[in-house]
């Protein structure tokens, strides 16, 4: 059975609720319009062979509503067909069912997702943050959050301060001509060009070992 065979039987099983399947460099993704079917999305996903939850991530709509899209990667082991689900859901609702009882590998995703988005996995008996501690007011994968962080002063649990920003390594070129550009990289003094640490201290040490900065290339402009 094909990604695309697979989304067309579970279209027909959930009928309007799926989307047509969406395809895209030969990946198959349906859209599941209402959030609270998902388990039952997911479950008859798994009884047609996709057995593997890869991943479950989740995307920051900001300044639209629905605010929130989660991802779902599935795979079937047998034959390695992959599918991908997505759910939309508001930020006043922030919260869709948990498919831990589908896959117990969603037990750490869905954990993660809500630490750092804050997205709530109804039914999950566990769900408590993974990465930062609890009692953390903020979700730092949130747009609105900003990329320094935010200064905490929690009594009894820890203290944070804002990272600096000037000199990198977290300094991003908004709407740059490449991926490359608009990542965080070290940005070049008084240009808008931006490079990696790795890249700078190569060509330093080459500079110094031989007179010339062989290896990653000259970053001044031509």
């Amino acid at each position: 059975m094909t990604a695309l065979e697979a989304a067309q039987k579970i279209k027909a099983q959930f009928g309007e609720i799926i989307s047509e399947p969406a395809e895209f460099r030969g990946e198959i993704t349906l859209k599941v319009a209402d959030a609270e079917k998902i388990a039952d999305v997911c479950r008859f996903a798994k009884s047609i062979g996709f057995d593997y939850l890869v991943d479950i991530s989740s995307i920051d709509n900001y300044g639209n509503d629905p605010r929130w899209t989660v991802v779902y990667h599935l795979r079937a082991i047998v034959n390695g067909v992959e599918i991908r689900l997505k759910t939309d859901v508001s930020e006043e609702i922030s919260e869709v069912p948990s498919v831990l009882s589908v896959w117990r590998t969603a037990n750490w995703h869905e954990r993660e997702i809500y630490d750092m988005m804050g997205i709530r996995f109804k039914g999950h008996p566990d769900l408590r943050r993974i990465l930062m501690w609890e009692g953390y007011p903020y979700y730092p994968l949130r747009k609105d959050f900003p990329l320094a962080g935010k200064p905490t002063d929690l009594l009894g649990v820890a203290f944070t301060r804002v990272t600096p920003m000037e000199g990198g390594p977290f300094v991003t070129v908004a709407g740059g001509n490449d991926s490359i550009a608009r990542e965080p990289r070290v940005r070049v003094p008084e240009s808008q060009d931006v490079e990696l640490n790795a890249r700078v201290e190569a060509r330093k040490d080459n500079k110094e070992m031989r007179g010339q900065a062989f290896g990653p290339g000259s970053i001044e402009k031509k």
